[in-house]
């Protein structure tokens, strides 16, 4: 694909979605489904950014989520660990930056602070920004955006649209361009819904573990099929 001839999006988001029926279909568990969703996460930035995209959000784990079986949610919970961990040279080597968004004091154990261990330590490196969207809901984002705004006694004629961004989980992160979900179903489920106001929505039927490097292309063209007018 030659990027001089197309628009690229500077800011991808992803639902990852479909994780649990791709195993199913295959009589696998669902935690081998999560697995291999997992080194699928870890692939997708470095096919991204050699297209030329900045920043690419991951859907990880939804508030809603704490309402799967415990065994699930532990299970997911040290595989983000581990990701966390594991990867962190990684992503370190290859200069990416990692954020992490959400209400990270709520994660168990030492979750916390293994987050803020891998947002400190890539937070100068600037070869593509990785944004981790766990324990995360769009509505809530925006609750704790309005508790901050009140707790800091900001007068009302101060709110404003600029204002209430400053107070979001990543302030300074541009709105994604476009947003995919993958597996088939056609919704947001509360993912960035402040930033999505204009992000061209783009749903692929294939289940996350089967998303390839060619997919990265096909969300690119699909891209330059749209007319971003923003209201104008």
């Amino acid at each position: 694909m030659e990027k001089e001839t197309l628009k690229i999006p500077s800011h991808v988001a992803i639902i990852m979605d479909g994780n649990r029926r791709w195993a199913q279909e295959r009589n696998l568990s669902q935690n081998e489904g999560h697995f291999q969703g997992y080194e699928r996460m870890c692939q997708t930035p470095d096919w991204f950014f050699a297209r030329g995209i900045k920043i690419i959000s991951f859907f990880a784990f939804s508030t809603e989520n704490w309402n799967r079986s415990s065994e699930e949610v532990n299970y997911l919970m040290k595989l983000m660990k581990a990701a966390l961990e594991e990867r962190k040279e990684e992503f370190k080597n290859k200069k990416y930056k990692v954020l992490i968004s959400g209400c990270l004091e709520e994660l168990p154990g030492d979750l916390p602070e293994v987050c803020q261990q891998i947002i400190d330590e890539t937070k100068q490196n600037h070869n593509g920004i990785v944004n981790i969207c766990l324990n995360y809901g769009g509505r809530l984002e925006i609750v704790e955006a309005v508790k901050k705004l009140i707790k800091n006694n900001v007068d009302l004629e101060q709110v404003h649209e600029g204002m209430l961004k400053k107070y979001l989980y990543q302030p300074d992160l541009s709105d994604p361009d476009i947003i995919v979900r993958t597996s088939g179903e056609q919704r947001l489920s509360g993912f960035l819904l402040w930033q999505a106001a204009y992000s061209e929505l783009f749903f692929l039927k294939k289940y996350w573990p089967e998303f390839e490097r060619d997919d990265v292309d096909l969300i690119i063209r699909e891209y330059n099929k749209r007319d971003r007018r923003f209201g104008g």
